[in-house]
């Protein structure tokens, strides 16, 4: 902005000297005063950080990535630098999905699709992410506002659209098959599908594109009370979708719409919601950066600190037709799936060459074989300097019994001891 004020100015300067009619001067000058005035307010305002080309691990305070690229120095990621490849969609841009979406960017990675229909109140200002200022903007677009400010390096695309129109399914379908940002990549557009929504209906909608497309995504939600929350894996034909096992209410035929009453709204904790969030985008990382164990369900109470987990199978009667179709085709591609993991892990196995653990030991630690130990004098630890001499038995060497077989003193022997002290004594 900046930039085009002075090339203004300069323009303007250009046009002053070319008119030969004074009366126009008076005109300039005032033009010229807004743009100064203008310059002045940019450059009083909040600086934006330029691109950055490439990650560096350099640890200095201009690098917006140190930190994230210590996990690589620590052994944690292997290569951190990859997440600029990736492209992760979040539909729903509320208490979950905003907060994902700027830890994701903070994180820096590649690409964010952002979908919602609403528009930000000040009744959202209980959460975390949106601003009072924003309110009457639509959430996307308010969100690529703060996040594109967060890191100007995220690639961020905005839909303002409604997922279960038919319209808006199709559009969401095009642009999650959409790869101009990694044209080379194999599959759809994007890697990873996160639901931050708030109803069954748009689940639905999410679960529906997912196994079509037989892409993997993550669900995630909040109770209506603010105070428990859960995330949950979900590959096609791998784990139980959506449909597999839907809610009691869903499944007992009432209408979610129904239950709402005028007047009437959900609790909300940003708390709560950050949590979640925080899991969501934990379990995200892991899964793209191929770091620890991706949590196929975690939950969360609030009130007790208790993080539930478990696993859920598909549904063989599951009524979602694409789920039944991905089913079927993870049962006939397990038999090469099971053989090419049985032969990487036994060529990582012979790669793997025994050595130390540490290089560095400074306090010359040694770890002996249990064989080592046996052959070894068992009496060598208790070796008293020269010169010294035990004046009790060693506590750890077993008194030695006398077998009941072994011969008794007879009495001719007392007899010969006797006569022996008889001459010391008269001597």
């Amino acid at each position: 902005m900046e930039v085009e004020l002075k090339e203004l100015l300069h323009d303007l300067e250009s046009l002053n000297q070319s008119l030969h009619d004074p009366s126009h001067r008076a005109s300039l000058d005032k033009l010229r005063l807004r743009i100064e005035h203008l310059t002045s307010m940019e450059r009083s305002g909040p600086a934006r950080r330029l691109k950055v080309k490439d990650m560096s691990a350099e640890v200095v305070d201009s690098n917006p990535y140190s930190r994230l690229m210590a996990l690589q120095r620590m052994g944690i990621v292997e290569n951190y630098e990859r997440i600029r490849d990736f492209s992760v969609a979040i539909v729903g841009i509320g208490g979950v999905g905003s907060v994902a979406a700027e830890m994701l960017t903070r994180c820096g990675i590649g690409r964010l699709l952002l979908y919602d229909y609403d528009k930000v109140e000040l009744a959202n200002m209980n959460r975390l992410f949106f601003r009072p200022e924003q309110a009457g903007m639509t959430k996307t677009d308010a969100a690529v506002q703060t996040l594109s400010d967060i890191n100007p390096d995220v690639v961020l695309e905005s839909y303002t659209l409604n997922i279960t129109t038919v319209q808006g399914f199709e559009t969401f379908m095009s642009s999650l098959k959409n790869k101009s940002f990694r044209p080379s990549k194999e599959g759809i557009g994007v890697d990873l599908v996160l639901s931050c929504v708030d109803n069954y209906e748009a689940r639905m909608a999410v679960n529906q594109a997912c196994n079509e497309l037989s892409q993997t995504w993550m669900e995630s939600g909040v109770s209506e009370d603010a105070v428990s929350g859960h995330i949950q894996l979900l590959v096609p034909g791998e784990t139980a979708c959506f449909a597999c096992a839907p809610p009691l209410v869903v499944a007992s035929g009432v209408d979610e719409r129904t239950l709402k009453r005028e007047g009437v709204c959900a609790a909300s904790l940003p708390t709560t919601m950050g949590v979640v969030a925080g899991l969501l985008v934990q379990n995200t990382l892991k899964f793209l950066l191929k770091f620890g164990n991706v949590s196929p369900y975690l939950g969360y109470n609030s009130l007790k600190d208790y993080f539930p987990t478990m696993e859920m199978k598909p549904n063989p009667q599951c009524s979602n037709v694409a789920c039944l179709e991905r089913q079927q085709e993870y049962i006939l591609a397990k038999p090469a799936r099971d053989a090419a993991l049985k032969a990487k892990m036994e060529a990582e196995s012979l790669s793997v060459e025994e050595g130390p653990l540490h290089a560095d030991n400074e306090w010359s630690i040694s770890v002996l074989d249990d064989n080592e130990l046996n052959s070894m004098d068992a009496t060598s630890s208790d070796a008293l300097p020269e010169g010294l001499v035990r004046e009790l038995p060693s506590a750890d060497e077993p008194q030695r019994m006398v077998p009941p077989d072994a011969p008794l003193v007879s009495i001719d022997d007392l007899e010969e001891l006797r006569r022996q002290l008889d001459a010391l004594n008269s001597t």
